[in-house]
């Protein structure tokens, strides 16, 4: 297994790297297309704003190569910003096209009284297929850890694997496709879930 781990200038790599560590992993940071070439899982990380997450990996000259490995079928971790840049644009960054590799966008949440934004803190998650799969040993309602103030809108709900409530919006918390687990939580701070959800991932 060779893990690579995207470093576009503005990831939480440290925490990422610890955590695919305490699994057995050791990550090889990548921030040119050439560290792909070798690679049998992609994981993308990200904080910061959609506009600048999509500029870095541009500036990289990452963006084909990352439509490429995704449009191939190839094993992705998307995390946060590595969830959200999947998609066709965000309402963060109005202009700035994602990668399109799944059609829909990112929304704000809804300001309400009372709702502090960003979301922050422990929440949890109810995935499809509960104990199945990537969500193997998690039980019907796991705890993850998020800090976010956008979340993505599949236009395809099939491809929801998990949602969370926060205020009056329910999200898709995360989504699958073949060899695609992308959340919107942080795994890497989630501690014993977080652990076992990229365990699963990666087959481990």
């Amino acid at each position: 297994m060779n893990v690579a781990l995207i470093d576009y200038g503005a990831g939480n790599l440290r925490s990422v790297a610890n955590a695919l560590a305490a699994l057995g992993i050791a990550p090889r940071l990548v921030d040119a297309a050439p560290g792909l070439t070798d690679a049998t899982h992609l994981v993308l990380p990200g904080v910061g704003s959609f506009g600048d997450c999509m500029a870095q990996l541009a500036a990289r000259d990452l963006l084909d190569p990352l439509r490429a490995w995704l449009l191939a079928g190839k094993p992705y971790l998307g995390i946060c910003l590595g969830y959200q840049i999947l998609f066709d644009g965000s309402e963060e960054s109005p202009g700035v096209a994602g990668l399109g590799v799944v059609r829909g966008t990112v929304r704000r949440f809804a300001e309400e009284p009372g709702l502090k934004i960003p979301h922050m803190g422990w929440n949890s998650v109810v995935p499809r297929r509960a104990d199945a799969g990537n969500w193997h040993g998690l039980g019907a309602e796991p705890y993850f850890y998020f800090v976010h103030s956008f979340f993505p809108v599949p236009d395809d709900a099939a491809i929801v694997a998990a949602t969370t409530s926060y205020g009056a919006d329910t999200f898709a918390a995360a989504i699958e496709m073949p060899k695609l687990l992308a959340c919107q939580f942080h795994p890497e701070k989630s501690q014993d879930a977080g652990l076992r959800l990229i365990g699963n991932f990666l087959g481990l």
